[in-house]
Protein backbone atom coordinates (compact mmCIF):
# COMPACT_ATOMS: atom_id res chain seq x y z
CA UNK A 1 0.00 0.00 0.00
CA UNK A 2 1.24 3.48 -0.87
CA UNK A 3 2.16 5.86 1.91
CA UNK A 4 0.25 9.14 1.99
CA UNK A 5 2.57 12.15 2.08
CA UNK A 6 1.81 15.83 2.50
CA UNK A 7 4.30 18.57 1.65
CA UNK A 8 3.59 22.14 2.75
CA UNK A 9 5.46 25.25 1.56
CA UNK A 10 4.59 28.95 1.28
CA UNK A 11 4.62 29.04 -2.52
CA UNK A 12 6.50 27.78 -5.57
CA UNK A 13 8.11 31.05 -6.56
CA UNK A 14 11.57 30.68 -8.08
CA UNK A 15 13.78 30.46 -4.97
CA UNK A 16 16.11 27.93 -3.35
CA UNK A 17 13.75 25.95 -1.11
CA UNK A 18 11.10 25.92 -3.81
CA UNK A 19 13.49 24.62 -6.48
CA UNK A 20 14.78 22.03 -4.02
CA UNK A 21 11.25 20.79 -3.35
CA UNK A 22 10.38 20.58 -7.06
CA UNK A 23 13.59 18.57 -7.64
CA UNK A 24 12.76 16.25 -4.73
CA UNK A 25 9.25 15.70 -6.09
CA UNK A 26 10.67 14.93 -9.54
CA UNK A 27 12.77 12.10 -8.05
CA UNK A 28 10.19 10.42 -5.78
CA UNK A 29 9.05 6.90 -6.57
CA UNK A 30 5.29 7.33 -7.03
CA UNK A 31 4.71 3.60 -7.05
CA UNK A 32 5.31 3.78 -3.28
CA UNK A 33 3.96 7.22 -2.38
CA UNK A 34 0.79 9.21 -2.88
CA UNK A 35 1.63 12.90 -2.56
CA UNK A 36 -0.39 16.01 -1.76
CA UNK A 37 1.15 19.48 -1.95
CA UNK A 38 -0.28 22.44 -0.06
CA UNK A 39 0.65 26.05 -0.90
CA UNK A 40 -0.21 29.22 0.95
CA UNK A 41 0.15 31.20 -2.26
CA UNK A 42 -0.69 29.78 -5.68
CA UNK A 43 0.54 30.82 -9.12
CA UNK A 44 4.29 30.54 -8.52
CA UNK A 45 6.50 30.16 -11.57
CA UNK A 46 7.67 26.67 -10.57
CA UNK A 47 4.19 25.14 -10.30
CA UNK A 48 4.38 24.06 -13.95
CA UNK A 49 7.39 21.88 -13.08
CA UNK A 50 5.56 19.87 -10.39
CA UNK A 51 5.20 16.23 -11.52
CA UNK A 52 1.72 15.28 -12.70
CA UNK A 53 1.53 12.59 -10.00
CA UNK A 54 1.46 15.27 -7.29
CA UNK A 55 -1.97 16.49 -6.18
CA UNK A 56 -1.80 20.24 -5.58
CA UNK A 57 -4.52 20.92 -3.01
CA UNK A 58 -7.09 23.64 -3.50
CA UNK A 59 -6.30 26.95 -1.77
CA UNK A 60 -7.39 27.35 1.83
CA UNK A 61 -10.55 29.41 2.26
CA UNK A 62 -8.55 32.10 4.01
CA UNK A 63 -5.97 32.15 1.18
CA UNK A 64 -8.73 33.01 -1.30
CA UNK A 65 -10.31 35.46 1.13
CA UNK A 66 -7.02 37.32 1.60
CA UNK A 67 -6.86 37.97 -2.16
CA UNK A 68 -10.18 39.83 -2.13
CA UNK A 69 -10.20 43.62 -2.07
CA UNK A 70 -11.28 45.16 1.22
CA UNK A 71 -14.67 46.00 -0.31
CA UNK A 72 -15.14 42.46 -1.64
CA UNK A 73 -14.06 40.96 1.69
CA UNK A 74 -16.59 43.13 3.54
CA UNK A 75 -19.37 42.13 1.14
CA UNK A 76 -18.50 38.42 1.43
CA UNK A 77 -18.53 38.55 5.24
CA UNK A 78 -21.87 40.37 5.39
CA UNK A 79 -23.52 38.04 2.89
CA UNK A 80 -22.32 34.91 4.68
CA UNK A 81 -22.70 36.22 8.25
CA UNK A 82 -19.14 35.02 8.82
CA UNK A 83 -16.67 37.52 10.26
CA UNK A 84 -13.95 35.21 11.54
CA UNK A 85 -11.76 35.60 8.44
CA UNK A 86 -12.60 39.30 8.20
CA UNK A 87 -11.52 40.13 11.75
CA UNK A 88 -8.43 37.93 11.40
CA UNK A 89 -7.39 39.79 8.26
CA UNK A 90 -7.86 43.22 9.84
CA UNK A 91 -6.00 42.15 12.96
CA UNK A 92 -3.03 40.92 10.93
CA UNK A 93 -2.97 44.01 8.68
CA UNK A 94 -2.91 46.28 11.71
CA UNK A 95 -0.37 44.07 13.46
CA UNK A 96 2.33 44.35 10.79
CA UNK A 97 1.91 48.08 10.12
CA UNK A 98 3.52 49.15 13.36
CA UNK A 99 7.13 48.58 12.31
CA UNK A 100 9.41 46.50 10.11
CA UNK A 101 9.44 42.89 11.21
CA UNK A 102 11.72 39.97 10.41
CA UNK A 103 10.35 36.99 8.48
CA UNK A 104 10.06 35.01 11.74
CA UNK A 105 8.17 37.84 13.45
CA UNK A 106 5.77 38.25 10.53
CA UNK A 107 5.09 34.50 10.53
CA UNK A 108 4.32 34.56 14.26
CA UNK A 109 2.00 37.57 13.98
CA UNK A 110 0.25 35.99 10.99
CA UNK A 111 -0.36 32.74 12.83
CA UNK A 112 -1.48 34.45 16.03
CA UNK A 113 -4.00 36.51 14.07
CA UNK A 114 -5.16 34.07 11.42
CA UNK A 115 -4.80 30.48 12.63
CA UNK A 116 -8.30 30.28 14.11
CA UNK A 117 -9.73 31.20 10.71
CA UNK A 118 -7.84 28.40 8.92
CA UNK A 119 -9.55 25.05 8.58
CA UNK A 120 -7.95 21.75 9.52
CA UNK A 121 -6.74 19.48 6.75
CA UNK A 122 -9.44 16.77 6.54
CA UNK A 123 -7.12 13.89 5.52
CA UNK A 124 -4.98 11.65 7.68
CA UNK A 125 -1.42 11.25 6.41
CA UNK A 126 1.33 8.79 7.12
CA UNK A 127 3.86 11.63 6.89
CA UNK A 128 3.41 15.41 6.82
CA UNK A 129 6.39 17.56 5.86
CA UNK A 130 6.74 21.28 6.41
CA UNK A 131 9.28 22.19 3.74
CA UNK A 132 9.95 25.69 5.11
CA UNK A 133 10.11 27.32 8.51
CA UNK A 134 7.44 29.72 9.72
CA UNK A 135 3.83 29.42 8.57
CA UNK A 136 4.16 25.95 6.94
CA UNK A 137 5.69 24.67 10.19
CA UNK A 138 2.87 26.10 12.28
CA UNK A 139 0.23 24.76 9.89
CA UNK A 140 1.51 21.16 9.89
CA UNK A 141 1.83 21.23 13.69
CA UNK A 142 -1.65 22.65 14.29
CA UNK A 143 -3.85 21.69 11.38
CA UNK A 144 -2.65 18.32 10.04
CA UNK A 145 -3.16 14.78 11.33
CA UNK A 146 -0.16 12.56 10.57
CA UNK A 147 1.60 9.56 12.07
CA UNK A 148 4.93 11.33 11.58
CA UNK A 149 5.72 15.02 11.16
CA UNK A 150 8.98 16.34 9.69
CA UNK A 151 10.11 19.96 9.55
CA UNK A 152 12.67 21.31 7.06
CA UNK A 153 14.85 24.29 8.05
CA UNK A 154 16.53 25.92 5.06
CA UNK A 155 17.90 29.13 6.61
CA UNK A 156 20.37 30.06 9.33
CA UNK A 157 17.76 30.08 12.08
CA UNK A 158 18.74 32.66 14.67
CA UNK A 159 15.79 33.82 16.77
CA UNK A 160 15.30 36.20 19.67
CA UNK A 161 13.85 34.92 22.93
CA UNK A 162 10.23 35.74 22.06
CA UNK A 163 10.40 33.89 18.75
CA UNK A 164 12.20 30.93 20.35
CA UNK A 165 9.51 30.59 22.99
CA UNK A 166 6.72 30.85 20.43
CA UNK A 167 8.22 28.43 17.92
CA UNK A 168 9.32 25.81 20.42
CA UNK A 169 5.72 24.74 21.06
CA UNK A 170 5.39 23.91 17.34
CA UNK A 171 8.74 22.17 16.85
CA UNK A 172 7.97 20.07 19.94
CA UNK A 173 5.23 18.43 17.87
CA UNK A 174 7.63 17.22 15.18
CA UNK A 175 9.23 13.79 15.14
CA UNK A 176 12.21 14.97 13.13
CA UNK A 177 13.83 18.20 11.90
CA UNK A 178 15.96 18.42 8.75
CA UNK A 179 18.57 21.15 8.23
CA UNK A 180 19.87 21.73 4.70
CA UNK A 181 23.54 22.13 5.65
CA UNK A 182 25.92 21.42 8.52
CA UNK A 183 26.10 25.10 9.44
CA UNK A 184 22.29 25.42 9.32
CA UNK A 185 22.10 22.51 11.77
CA UNK A 186 24.71 24.08 14.07
CA UNK A 187 22.83 27.37 14.18
CA UNK A 188 19.50 25.59 14.68
CA UNK A 189 20.95 23.72 17.66
CA UNK A 190 22.36 26.93 19.10
CA UNK A 191 18.77 28.19 19.03
CA UNK A 192 17.12 24.92 20.10
CA UNK A 193 19.80 22.75 21.80
CA UNK A 194 17.18 20.38 23.20
CA UNK A 195 16.40 19.05 19.68
CA UNK A 196 19.83 17.48 19.13
CA UNK A 197 18.41 13.93 19.07
CA UNK A 198 15.91 14.65 16.31
CA UNK A 199 17.89 16.82 13.89
CA UNK A 200 19.82 15.63 10.83
CA UNK A 201 21.29 17.16 7.68
CA UNK A 202 19.92 16.54 4.19
CA UNK A 203 21.32 18.87 1.57
CA UNK A 204 19.08 20.57 -0.98
CA UNK A 205 18.93 18.11 -3.85
CA UNK A 206 20.55 19.15 -7.13
CA UNK A 207 19.85 17.04 -10.20
CA UNK A 208 22.59 17.81 -12.76
CA UNK A 209 20.80 16.01 -15.59
CA UNK A 210 17.69 18.14 -15.09
CA UNK A 211 19.68 21.39 -14.83
CA UNK A 212 21.81 20.64 -17.90
CA UNK A 213 18.71 19.77 -19.91
CA UNK A 214 16.85 22.91 -18.79
CA UNK A 215 19.89 25.11 -19.54
CA UNK A 216 19.48 24.28 -23.23
CA UNK A 217 15.79 25.25 -23.28
CA UNK A 218 14.03 28.58 -23.32
CA UNK A 219 15.46 32.09 -23.51
CA UNK A 220 18.34 33.89 -21.88
CA UNK A 221 19.38 37.57 -21.93
CA UNK A 222 18.55 38.23 -25.61
CA UNK A 223 20.03 41.74 -25.45
CA UNK A 224 23.07 41.42 -27.75
CA UNK A 225 25.35 42.77 -25.01
CA UNK A 226 28.92 41.67 -25.77
CA UNK A 227 30.69 42.63 -22.55
CA UNK A 228 31.10 40.72 -19.29
CA UNK A 229 27.83 39.20 -18.09
CA UNK A 230 27.52 38.92 -14.29
CA UNK A 231 24.51 37.12 -12.79
CA UNK A 232 22.99 37.10 -9.32
CA UNK A 233 19.93 35.06 -8.35
CA UNK A 234 17.99 35.75 -5.18
CA UNK A 235 14.97 37.34 -3.63
CA UNK A 236 15.15 41.13 -3.59
CA UNK A 237 15.44 41.22 0.19
CA UNK A 238 17.90 42.41 2.82
CA UNK A 239 19.60 39.06 3.46
CA UNK A 240 20.59 38.71 -0.21
CA UNK A 241 22.90 41.72 0.10
CA UNK A 242 21.84 43.75 -2.94
CA UNK A 243 23.22 46.86 -1.25
CA UNK A 244 26.65 45.23 -1.49
CA UNK A 245 26.03 44.23 -5.12
CA UNK A 246 25.01 47.74 -6.16
CA UNK A 247 28.03 49.33 -4.48
CA UNK A 248 30.35 46.79 -6.12
CA UNK A 249 28.61 47.55 -9.42
CA UNK A 250 29.42 51.26 -8.98
CA UNK A 251 33.07 50.41 -8.44
CA UNK A 252 33.19 48.31 -11.62
CA UNK A 253 31.61 51.17 -13.55
CA UNK A 254 34.15 53.65 -12.19
CA UNK A 255 36.95 51.27 -13.19
CA UNK A 256 35.71 51.40 -16.79
CA UNK A 257 34.90 47.68 -17.06
CA UNK A 258 32.56 46.79 -19.92
CA UNK A 259 29.99 44.71 -18.05
CA UNK A 260 26.34 44.24 -17.24
CA UNK A 261 25.13 42.82 -13.94
CA UNK A 262 21.80 40.96 -14.12
CA UNK A 263 19.61 39.93 -11.18
CA UNK A 264 16.88 37.28 -11.24
CA UNK A 265 14.30 37.65 -8.46
CA UNK A 266 11.54 39.74 -6.96
CA UNK A 267 10.90 40.85 -3.41
CA UNK A 268 10.11 43.63 -0.95
CA UNK A 269 13.16 45.76 -1.86
CA UNK A 270 12.40 45.89 -5.59
CA UNK A 271 11.36 49.56 -5.63
CA UNK A 272 14.27 50.57 -3.39
CA UNK A 273 16.73 48.77 -5.66
CA UNK A 274 15.23 50.36 -8.78
CA UNK A 275 15.53 53.80 -7.18
CA UNK A 276 19.14 53.10 -6.23
CA UNK A 277 19.95 51.97 -9.78
CA UNK A 278 18.59 55.25 -11.18
CA UNK A 279 20.08 57.44 -8.45
CA UNK A 280 23.58 56.05 -8.98
CA UNK A 281 23.47 56.04 -12.76
CA UNK A 282 23.52 52.26 -13.11
CA UNK A 283 20.64 51.78 -15.56
CA UNK A 284 23.05 50.52 -18.24
CA UNK A 285 24.96 48.35 -15.79
CA UNK A 286 22.52 46.68 -13.34
CA UNK A 287 19.37 45.09 -14.74
CA UNK A 288 16.51 43.47 -12.83
CA UNK A 289 15.08 40.59 -14.86
CA UNK A 290 12.28 39.60 -12.50
CA UNK A 291 11.49 35.92 -12.00
CA UNK A 292 11.88 33.37 -14.78
CA UNK A 293 10.54 29.81 -14.49
CA UNK A 294 13.74 28.53 -16.11
CA UNK A 295 16.81 30.42 -14.85
CA UNK A 296 19.31 27.91 -16.18
CA UNK A 297 19.92 29.42 -19.66
CA UNK A 298 20.81 32.65 -17.85
CA UNK A 299 23.31 30.83 -15.66
CA UNK A 300 24.81 28.90 -18.57
CA UNK A 301 25.35 32.07 -20.61
CA UNK A 302 26.78 34.17 -17.78
CA UNK A 303 30.51 34.79 -17.53
CA UNK A 304 30.46 35.02 -13.76
CA UNK A 305 28.01 34.19 -10.98
CA UNK A 306 28.12 36.50 -7.93
CA UNK A 307 26.34 35.88 -4.60
CA UNK A 308 26.36 38.78 -2.13
CA UNK A 309 24.22 37.14 0.57
CA UNK A 310 24.53 38.02 4.24
CA UNK A 311 23.06 34.63 5.13
CA UNK A 312 22.07 31.39 3.36
CA UNK A 313 20.95 28.01 4.64
CA UNK A 314 22.83 26.35 1.78
CA UNK A 315 23.15 28.52 -1.34
CA UNK A 316 21.36 26.52 -4.03
CA UNK A 317 21.98 29.01 -6.85
CA UNK A 318 25.73 28.70 -6.26
CA UNK A 319 25.44 24.93 -6.60
CA UNK A 320 23.54 25.40 -9.88
CA UNK A 321 26.21 27.76 -11.25
CA UNK A 322 28.88 25.23 -10.30
CA UNK A 323 27.01 22.48 -12.12
CA UNK A 324 27.04 24.62 -15.28
CA UNK A 325 30.77 25.36 -14.85
CA UNK A 326 30.35 29.09 -14.21
CA UNK A 327 33.00 30.68 -11.93
CA UNK A 328 31.58 32.00 -8.65
CA UNK A 329 32.43 34.95 -6.44
CA UNK A 330 30.53 34.74 -3.15
CA UNK A 331 30.48 36.38 0.23
CA UNK A 332 31.50 34.38 3.28
CA UNK A 333 28.04 33.54 4.68
CA UNK A 334 27.45 30.81 7.28
CA UNK A 335 27.07 27.82 4.98
CA UNK A 336 29.41 28.84 2.18
CA UNK A 337 32.12 26.26 2.88
CA UNK A 338 29.62 23.42 2.63
CA UNK A 339 30.24 23.66 -1.12
CA UNK A 340 32.88 26.30 -1.90
CA UNK A 341 36.65 25.73 -1.95
CA UNK A 342 38.22 29.18 -2.11
CA UNK A 343 40.50 29.50 -5.13
CA UNK A 344 39.39 26.16 -6.58
CA UNK A 345 35.73 26.36 -7.68
CA UNK A 346 35.47 30.12 -7.16
CA UNK A 347 36.39 32.88 -4.73
CA UNK A 348 35.02 33.41 -1.21
CA UNK A 349 35.35 37.04 -0.11
CA UNK A 350 34.46 39.24 2.84
CA UNK A 351 30.91 40.55 3.13
CA UNK A 352 31.46 44.06 1.76
CA UNK A 353 31.42 45.81 -1.61
CA UNK A 354 35.17 46.37 -1.86
CA UNK A 355 35.87 42.66 -1.33
CA UNK A 356 33.24 41.62 -3.89
CA UNK A 357 34.61 44.16 -6.38
CA UNK A 358 38.18 42.93 -5.89
CA UNK A 359 37.03 39.31 -6.25
CA UNK A 360 35.35 40.07 -9.57
CA UNK A 361 38.43 41.94 -10.80
CA UNK A 362 40.64 39.02 -9.81
CA UNK A 363 38.55 36.60 -11.87
CA UNK A 364 38.32 38.79 -14.99
CA UNK A 365 41.91 40.06 -14.96
CA UNK A 366 43.61 36.75 -14.20
CA UNK A 367 42.81 34.45 -17.11
CA UNK A 368 45.00 31.67 -15.70
CA UNK A 369 42.96 31.69 -12.47
CA UNK A 370 39.67 31.81 -14.38
CA UNK A 371 40.62 28.86 -16.58
CA UNK A 372 41.87 26.93 -13.55
CA UNK A 373 38.51 27.44 -11.82
CA UNK A 374 36.60 26.35 -14.94
CA UNK A 375 38.75 23.21 -15.26
CA UNK A 376 38.12 22.38 -11.62
CA UNK A 377 34.36 22.92 -12.06
CA UNK A 378 34.34 20.61 -15.08
CA UNK A 379 35.85 17.78 -13.07
CA UNK A 380 34.23 18.20 -9.63
CA UNK A 381 31.32 15.99 -8.63
CA UNK A 382 28.04 17.19 -10.11
CA UNK A 383 24.85 17.25 -8.07
CA UNK A 384 23.81 15.16 -5.12
CA UNK A 385 20.76 13.13 -6.10
CA UNK A 386 21.97 10.47 -3.67
CA UNK A 387 20.45 12.69 -0.95
CA UNK A 388 17.11 11.18 -1.98
CA UNK A 389 18.24 7.98 -0.23
CA UNK A 390 18.36 9.89 3.07
CA UNK A 391 14.83 11.09 2.43
CA UNK A 392 13.60 7.56 1.69
CA UNK A 393 15.20 6.38 4.93
CA UNK A 394 13.46 9.18 6.81
CA UNK A 395 9.99 8.66 5.33
CA UNK A 396 10.24 4.87 5.07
Amino acid sequence: MKKNLLFVIDSLDCAGAEKSLVTLLSLLDYSNYSVDLMLFRHGGTLEELVPKEVNILKPLKYTDFALLSFKEATKYSLMNFDFKMYTSRIKYSLGIRKKKYSHAQKARIYWQCVSKAIENNPKKYDIAISYAQGIPTFYVADKVQAKKKIAWVNVSYRLDEMEKEFQRRYYDVYNHIVAVSDSAMEILLETFPYYAEKVSVIYDINNPNFITKMADKGHDYNDDFEGLKILTIGRLAHLKGYDVALEACEKLKERGIKFRWYALGTGPLENDIKESIIKNGLTEHFELLGVRPNPYPFIKNADLYVQTSKSEGFGLAIAEARMLNIPVVTTRFDAVYNQMIDGKNGLVVDMNAEAVYQGILKIINNNELRQSIIRYLQTEKKGNIEEIDKIYKLIG
